[in-house]
């Protein structure tokens, strides 16, 4: 087919002109969509017949299941909106060790959060017993909800809904080490203001013995779900106190009969010559960027260090405070 307007003829200069007016007609269409082919008029007749049987009232019906369908749906994501809304003050703890532990520990559960199909885990089982005698609501959800429930951390498909934590007092601390019969050794954290090390902290007081951890109430690290997960557990177990003053809680400490020793790098003992391990024994450790503040260095009976190479300038407060506290473990443990 030549384009309107175009002369016949040869012209002077027109080179491939000609060729170029052409215009092709496109893709063969199907047989069904050729009005004269024998498939197009039986296409016709079927839609014909289809109509006669009321196959207009039948796709309304299917319009109309379909609308309900996604009511339905609208409805149960309503619900699990509902269902994963998080009380003001209260906290979630993911992950398989982490929940069983806080289950074991008596903590009280608010909820359990369960993806499909972890029954098959011994953990898991146990904390949907402990949370059915106790009346705590199960909740499926997907590992997507669980996702945006944990903030996108490593929940292996199982949450839980607890209060917030509940702080002891620093005297509730010095009498677990009296009912254990044994010197008090407490860790105190003077201006950590990390959970993870916070509950790697938690981590080693429960490995080495560690009656438990003093945090002040402001710019400090506090027991949330961050620290729960690092713990791996020890949070139920390794009690933490929180005060408003640090130094006038050393200072206490200390009139009740506990030596407080402070981690620093320039310190002139090694805590690996520390006389004082087998006294009643306060470790503070401060932040990896100020370290000890003044006040809190002053408070100390003594500055120890941790002897490392010159080409690393410090360690991290959490690596510090477990290197401190298996350090005084060891000795206490030569000498009885």
């Amino acid at each position: 087919m030549r384009k309107p307007g175009s002369k016949k003829g040869q012209t002077v200069g027109s080179g491939g002109q000609r060729r170029r007016a052409l215009e092709g007609r496109g893709p063969t269409p199907k047989a069904e969509d050729r009005p004269y082919h024998p498939a197009a008029k039986k296409k016709a007749a079927e839609e014909r017949k289809e109509a006669r049987r009321g196959g207009t009232r039948v796709a309304g019906r299917d319009a109309g299941r379909e609308a309900r369908d996604a009511a339905r749906s609208a409805s149960m994501t309503a619900k699990v909106r509902e269902a994963l809304r998080v009380g003001g003050d209260h906290e979630i703890i993911a992950g398989r060790n982490p929940v069983t532990e806080a289950v074991r520990s008596g903590i009280p559960l608010a909820k359990v959060f369960l993806a499909g199909g972890m029954m098959s885990d011994e953990r898991v089982a146990e904390v949907v017993r402990t949370a059915t005698a106790l009346g705590a609501p199960l909740v499926e959800v997907s590992r997507s909800d669980l996702d945006h429930l944990t903030d996108d951390a490593v929940h292996q498909g199982v949450a839980i809904e607890v209060p917030a934590y509940s702080y002891r007092d620093v005297p509730d601390l010095l009498a677990r080490a009296e009912r254990a019969n044994h010197p008090a050794l407490l860790v105190a954290l003077d201006g950590v203001t990390d959970p993870h090390n916070l509950g790697a902290v938690l981590r080693s007081s429960g490995a080495f013995g560690a009656d438990g951890v003093i945090v002040p109430e402001r710019r400090s690290a506090g027991v949330t779900a961050a620290a729960w997960k690092v713990s791996a557990g020890a949070a139920a177990r390794v009690p933490v106190a929180r005060v408003t003053n640090l130094v006038r809680a050393l200072k206490d400490l200390k009139e009740a009969g506990c030596f407080v020793v402070g981690l620093d790098g320039g310190g002139p003992v090694s805590v690996g010559d520390l006389e004082l391990a087998s006294e009643p024994l306060v470790l503070v450790t401060g932040s990896e960027g100020k370290g000890l503040s003044r006040l809190v260095r002053e408070t100390c009976d003594v500055v120890a260090s941790i002897p490392i190479a010159a080409s690393v300038e410090s360690l991290n407060a959490a690596v510090a405070t477990g290197i401190a506290l298996y350090e005084v473990a060891r000795r206490r443990e030569s000498r009885s």
